[in-house]
């Protein structure tokens, strides 16, 4: 097949990355915000030797799982991946990506449980990220970039978050264009204001705003006043220092410019504080769902448990009550610090939390003599280094249990592990991302005794 060619196919099923997936002539090709039983005419956009990528051309018969999608820029940016289908289909669709993880990537086959679908499928997110800039007639915008790219697409709602979220985001560009705070320019690297960044506290509605910003002004401590003042929700606002020219959101620098940016909220009927950029689940109730579904995994009755990547502590926190001794490891410093403020708060005095790479903490905690019983990890979605891994199985615990945001890596780590003698026993998905192409899954893996 050539570019521009129209092919006329049946989408069979969906990637990872979203996209459907159907055969032309022994060809597979890719075709984004479809639905498995499509049959469609597609236009090839880029055509290699083993697989193309196309666009639909037209519909010609419409599958059963197809819904009319409930956002106005649904398919123009990164976001969301399956507004267009039921969520059945979506869940559907999630529990393939699993399953395929494990099976193609890591070779093993764990048992597959029933996935727990999402309490919502709008309004969930507690945290959004917002980039600012200029549109084409020089008007300052924001919303989220288009797939692949850093054009913004501006967005008055999205559909995942908050109502208030929109409300304090158009405030902010309203007020910074009154007192004359220039919208960051990416191609020239001027400019001010980069990116708005909200955290609410789902059961608190405690809010945070922070102002990524190239340089300060004195102009973002009166928008920060006008927020608060505005939004008697927002606990805090602060400007964050973004000097470099990358596609990192945040700089190294903070600057409190009023109130408080710490908020609190409530999970399995623990208390945290949470700071502005401490990983923190953005879908509080899932996030509840999943912690208790690994607490049950882990059985830590009586037991040590070390955490690692453990953020603000809100895995091993809400399971410490039952078990004997509680280590975490996280690297970013604020995210420790709130880690044991919350524990104290909680009276966990079994607990104790270590700043550092996980590699390195668990290689320290080894030298020291330190064991376990049973380790959970979260990590980010690159997964665990062999580093990391390898001082895991060297504490020896019965049970590892495994929180993940990429099937993929997770896939892949649990079969380093079970070359080192620990079996994936089951792998449960999570829905925490409805609508978009995310999904957790939690994975039980216990030591073989030979």
């Amino acid at each position: 097949m050539l570019k521009n060619d129209i092919v006329r196919l049946e989408i069979e099923s969906i990637t990872g990355e979203g996209s459907g997936v159907g055969r032309y002539d022994g060809m597979v090709v890719f075709v984004p915000f479809t639905a498995v039983g499509d049959l469609l005419d597609v236009r090839i956009v880029k055509a290699g030797k083993s697989y193309c990528y196309g666009r639909t051309e037209k519909i010609i018969t419409p599958s059963p799982d197809r819904i009319s999608p409930d956002c106005k820029v649904f398919g123009k940016c990164g976001g969301c991946a399956f507004r267009h289908i039921s969520y059945e289909a979506e869940l559907r669709a999630k529990e393939d990506i699993i399953k395929s993880a494990f099976t193609r990537i890591g070779g093993i086959e764990p048992e597959f449980l029933p996935i727990i679908p999402g309490s919502s499928r709008c309004g969930y997110r507690n945290k959004a990220q917002y980039p600012v800039g200029k549109d084409r007639d020089g008007n300052t915008v924001s919303g989220f970039y288009a797939a692949r790219s850093h054009r913004i697409v501006p967005c008055e709602k999205c559909m995942l978050e908050p109502e208030v979220f929109g409300d304090i985001r158009r405030f902010v560009l309203e007020r910074a264009s009154e007192l004359k705070i220039s919208a960051y320019n990416e191609e020239q690297h001027n400019g001010v204001l980069r990116h708005i960044c909200i955290r609410k506290g789902h059961y608190s509605g405690e809010i945070c705003v922070v102002l990524v910003v190239r340089r300060n002004v004195p102009e973002l401590k009166k928008l920060a006043g006008a927020v608060m003042q505005e939004f008697p929700a927002v606990k805090g606002v602060s400007a964050n220092i973004n000097k470099d020219v990358t596609n990192v959101i945040f700089g190294d620098t903070d600057i409190l410019l009023c109130g408080d940016t710490d908020i609190e909220d409530t999970m399995l009927e623990k208390t945290f504080v949470i700071s502005p950029r401490s990983f923190y689940q953005v879908n509080t109730p899932m996030a509840e769902r999943l912690y208790s579904e690994a607490a049950k995994l882990a059985e830590p009755e009586g037991k040590t448990l070390i955490d690692l990547y453990c953020g603000i502590g809100t895995v091993g926190i809400t399971i410490s009550d039952r078990a004997e001794k509680l280590i975490g490891a996280e690297i970013i410093p604020d995210a420790v610090e709130n880690a044991r403020r919350n524990a104290e708060r909680n009276g966990c005095g079994n607990a104790e939390f270590y700043c550092g790479d996980a590699g390195k903490v668990t290689s320290l905690l080894r030298e020291n003599g330190i064991t376990a019983d049973i380790v959970t990890v979260d990590p980010a979605r690159k997964g665990c280094d062999t580093q990391t891994l390898d001082n895991i199985t060297a504490f020896s615990p019965e049970r590892i249990v495994m929180i993940s945001c990429n099937p993929a890596t997770a896939a892949r780590d649990c079969a380093y592990l079970s070359g080192k003698g620990y079996k994936a026993v089951n792998v449960r998905g999570v829905d925490l991302f409805p609508g978009t192409i995310h999904v957790e899954a939690v994975i039980l893996l216990e030591k073989e005794h030979l």
